[in-house]
C-alpha cells in the first residue's frame, strides 16, 4: 500500500520565490525528503523561451536541497508558464506523510514516473504515444491503482522541439514531424494526451494520421505541458485508493466549452465536497485545495454560437487569450485566482473545452 498524501498550495510572490515551500517544511507540515512532485504556474510568456519556468525550477530545487532532500533533481517539477489575466502564480506541492488519519474511503494517492527518453523525431508520432503510455502504467503501479477509473488527473511535462533538437535529429538521419518550434508545444502536448488515453483504456492506439488531427479522440483526465528543460515525460498521476488514509480526495469532469462553470463544479463534487444545487464559492468553506484544467480556443472560432477572433488575432496569441478567459471563469467558481489553467489542450477533453480535476480536503 502506498503512503498517504499531504498536498498544499502556496503562492509564488516573485519569479524566484520558493518561500512557500520553505515555510511548509520549516513548520513541519511536510518533510523535504517526502516531496513527490510540484505542479505550478509561473508568470512568463508560456512560450518556448519562457525562462520563468527554469528560474522557478531552480528555486524550488534549491529549497529541497537546503532542507535535506537526498536527490532534489529527481523530483518532477511541472511548471506551466503564463498567468494571463487575473491568474496568480502558485505551486501545488504533493508529499507523502506519516501523519494521516485512517480511512477506508477513497483517498488521494500519487504515482510519479519518468518515460523513456523521447527523441525529437518521436514528437507527434506513435513512438511518443507508446513511451508515454508505458510511463503512465508505471505511475499507476506506484500509486497503487489497479482500475483506470480511479485515476482522475495525469499531469505531464514533455520535451518540445527546438532548433538544436531538430538539428540533432537531422544529424542522425532522422526528420521531425514539424520544424516549427512554437507549434511543437501543442503537438507534444496532444501526443502525450493520446498516450495517457491509451494507457487508461479511454481509446485504442491511434494511427499516425490521427495524432493532432482526429479531435474525437481525447483523455478526460490528461493535463499536458511541454518545455525545453527535459528530454522525457515527467508523469504525475493522481487518483484515489481505498485504505490509504489521509484527508484528501481528487475528482474530475470536463468543461464542454470555455464558459462551462458547471464542469468545474462537477469536478469539485466528484472530489467529495457536498454542495447545494446552485453552489457559490462561499460554499467551499476553504476545503478546496486547487483545481487543474486545460483549455483550448474552439477551432470553430465560436463559443455558444457567438463569434470570437482569438484564432485570427495577429497581435496577441490565442494561447494567452483563452487562458485568461478560462482563468476568469475558474476563479469565479473557486473565489481564488491561484488556479492551474494551462493551454494547448488538443486531445485533452472535448474540442473547445478541456478536462478539470479538483482536490478537496475532506478533513
Amino acid at each position: 500500500m502506498p503512503e498517504p498524501i499531504e498536498v498544499r498550495k502556496v503562492p509564488i510572490e516573485s519569479v524566484t520565490d520558493a518561500s512557500g515551500l520553505s515555510r511548509l517544511i520549516a513548520d513541519g507540515v511536510i518533510e523535504a525528503s517526502r516531496v513527490l512532485a510540484v505542479v505550478g504556474k509561473t508568470e512568463g510568456n508560456g512560450g518556448v523561451n519562457d525562462y520563468t519556468r527554469i528560474l522557478a525550477d531552480r528555486a524550488f530545487r534549491e529549497v529541497l536541497a537546503e532542507h535535506g532532500h537526498p536527490d532534489p533533481d529527481s523530483v518532477p517539477l511541472v511548471w506551466s508558464g503564463g498567468t494571463d489575466g487575473i491568474l496568480s502564480p502558485h505551486a501545488t506541492i504533493f508529499a507523502t506523510t506519516a501523519d494521516a488519519p485512517a480511512s477506508e474511503e477513497p483517498r488521494l494517492s500519487v504515482g510519479v514516473a519518468m518515460s523513456e527518453v523521447i527523441l525529437p523525431e518521436d514528437i507527434g508520432r506513435p513512438a511518443m504515444v507508446e513511451k508515454v503510455a508505458a510511463g503512465v502504467r508505471e505511475a499507476m503501479k506506484i500509486a497503487g491503482i489497479d482500475d483506470p477509473r480511479d485515476v482522475h488527473y495525469v499531469q505531464t511535462k514533455t520535451p518540445l522541439l527546438t532548433l538544436a533538437t531538430i538539428t540533432d535529429a537531422k544529424s542522425r538521419g532522422q526528420d521531425t514531424a514539424i520544424e516549427e518550434t512554437g507549434p511543437s508545444m501543442d503537438l507534444s502536448n496532444s501526443t502525450t494526451a493520446l498516450g495517457i488515453a491509451v494507457a487508461l483504456g479511454e481509446i485504442e492506439m491511434p494511427a499516425a494520421g490521427q495524432i493532432h488531427k482526429d479531435l474525437s479522440l481525447y483523455s478526460s483526465v490528461a493535463s499536458c505541458s511541454s518545455g525545453v528543460e527535459l528530454d522525457r515525460a515527467q508523469i504525475v498521476l493522481v487518483g484515489n485508493v481505498r485504505g490509504i488514509g489521509g484527508r484528501y480526495r481528487v475528482g474530475h469532469s470536463v468543461m464542454k466549452d470555455a464558459l462551462d462553470a458547471d464542469g468545474i463544479w462537477e469536478a469539485i463534487k466528484d472530489a467529495g465536497l457536498p454542495l447545494p444545487d446552485r453552489p457559490h464559492a462561499s460554499d467551499l468553506g476553504g476545503r478546496l485545495v486547487n483545481v487543474f484544467m486545460k483549455c483550448e480556443a474552439d477551432p470553430s472560432g465560436r463559443v455558444r454560437g457567438r463569434r470570437n477572433i482569438m484564432l485570427d488575432d495577429s497581435d496577441v496569441h490565442w494561447h494567452r487569450q483563452i487562458k485568461a478567459a478560462v482563468g476568469g471563469v475558474a476563479a469565479s467558481v473557486t473565489g481564488d485566482p491561484a488556479v492551474f489553467v494551462s493551454v494547448a489542450a488538443v486531445h485533452q477533453g472535448p474540442s473547445g473545452g478541456g478536462p478539470v480535476a479538483a482536490i478537496a480536503d475532506l478533513g
